[in-house]
């Protein structure tokens, strides 16, 4: 049976709009994959991207903690620098107030004599020489002569042995000096300091720890004393 035109048209038509009806569910496919597929990348890159942030700010935060470390390390040492400084200065202002009350000694003529003939006698046993030159302060040579008979005496009956003590007229002790003597011997090659401040630095070494203990109390952290 032979179509007439209008069956063709009408088939056509209806084969034209399935089709396009193919053609759009396609499209709507392609769409919604497209769009899923934007979605998921753009996910990955947001969640890519949200790392990087948080790696690049727990990286920033730990640089400030640590920079907030060393700051508070800095500053606590400078603190314990200055307690440190000053507790120093406190202890040499306690020897520098012990030199100047060791320079009371000398208005007493009998102690410093005393204290004289001990010092040039402890020289004399360390030096161990029979030519000796006494060096001291120009306003102690008479008290110092006194001395000389009575050490070189007591010297010779300690240790049997005859010393020749001469004073150094020429090269006194400074005049500002506390006091004490100093001892020559082989041309001066050989020298025994026995001023009263370097008797008094001797000492304060010594008694430094004991000084900041009785200023300051015991340091806990310090396991020994010597």
């Amino acid at each position: 049976m032979a179509l007439s035109d209008a069956d063709v048209q009408k088939q056509i038509k209806h084969m034209m709009a399935f089709i396009e009806q193919e053609a759009n569910e396609k499209a709507e496919e392609i769409d919604a994959k497209a769009e899923e597929e934007f979605n998921i990348e753009k996910g990955r890159l947001v969640q890519q991207q949200r790392l990087k942030i948080m790696e690049y700010y727990e990286k920033r935060e730990k640089q400030v903690e640590l920079q907030k470390k060393i700051q508070s390390s800095n500053m606590l040492n400078q603190a314990r620098l200055k307690v440190l400084k000053v507790r120093e200065d406190h202890v040499r202002n306690v020897l520098d107030e012990a030199r100047k009350r060791l320079g009371e000694v000398t208005s007493d003529h009998a102690k410093y004599q005393e204290v004289l003939n001990t010092l040039i006698l402890q020289g004399l046993y360390q030096l161990f020489e029979t030519n000796v030159l006494v060096r001291c302060r120009a306003q102690d040579r008479s008290i110092v002569e006194n001395c000389l008979s009575d050490v070189s005496g007591r010297y010779k009956e300690a240790v049997g042995k005859e010393v020749i003590l001469k004073i150094d007229t020429e090269n006194p002790l400074p005049a500002d000096a506390t006091g004490g003597v100093e001892l020559y011997a082989h041309r001066g090659r050989i020298r025994i300091n026995n001023t009263l401040e370097a008797r008094l630095e001797l000492i304060a070494m010594q008694l430094i720890p004991e000084i900041r203990t009785a200023l300051f109390g015991r340091n806990v952290n310090r396991k020994f004393t010597d």
